[in-house]
């Protein structure tokens, strides 16, 4: 379940490091790029901040929140605006440290006590190519084909394609929650 969920996962995630920065120059958010790196702070900080979460939390509730994280995410890109819904766009930036640190470092983590030393390299191996080979292969190339089906003659329609990787992710959530039985809790 965890290696599905890791693999759909990186389909969500695909819209955010391929469409994010045109949307954002898109909707007239200035110097977006700069902007973004908002989401890189918020991941080291929260990398910091991981030790303290995870001894409370677990894997199942830390990879839940991170999933959660994206759901949040996408619905505030979806709602934002460079106007006076530019807050919702900034929280959806900065949520990056918990989308990502929550979800994959977890899941790093995981993995290595899941598969023991002697196949823990190899382990992590399959993990990462799953995440970042074929779940981001087939996440690029769902995210530019959803944009391209949403051209409209001034750029994009952002609400509703932001709105299909949050239901995507709202539906592995829903689905981790409900098989995911975390082994070291028994």
């Amino acid at each position: 379940i965890f290696f599905l969920a890791s693999f759909l996962i990186c389909v969500p995630l695909a819209f955010y490091y391929q469409e994010t920065n045109l949307f954002l120059n898109e909707v007239g958010v200035s110097n977006a790029a700069s902007k973004m790196t908002m989401g890189q702070m918020s991941e080291t900080l929260f990398l910091f901040l991981m030790p303290l979460f995870f001894s409370r939390l677990g894997v199942k509730k830390m990879l839940l929140i991170g999933m959660g994280a994206w759901v949040i995410r996408y619905i505030c890109f979806s709602y934002g605006d460079a106007g006076s819904n530019v807050g919702l766009l900034y929280a959806g930036i900065i949520l990056h440290g918990i989308c990502y640190d929550f979800f994959f470092v977890t899941g790093q983590i995981y993995t290595d006590q899941r598969a023991g030393e002697k196949i823990r390299s190899s382990a992590q191996g399959m993990i990462t190519l799953a995440t970042y080979g074929a779940g981001m292969l087939v996440g690029f190339w769902l995210a530019g084909l959803i944009a391209d089906l949403h051209k409209t003659a001034t750029g994009h329609d952002w609400a509703t394609i932001w709105l299909i990787p949050a239901a995507v992710a709202a539906g592995i959530l829903i689905l981790f929650a409900l098989l995911f039985k975390d082994p070291s809790k028994k």
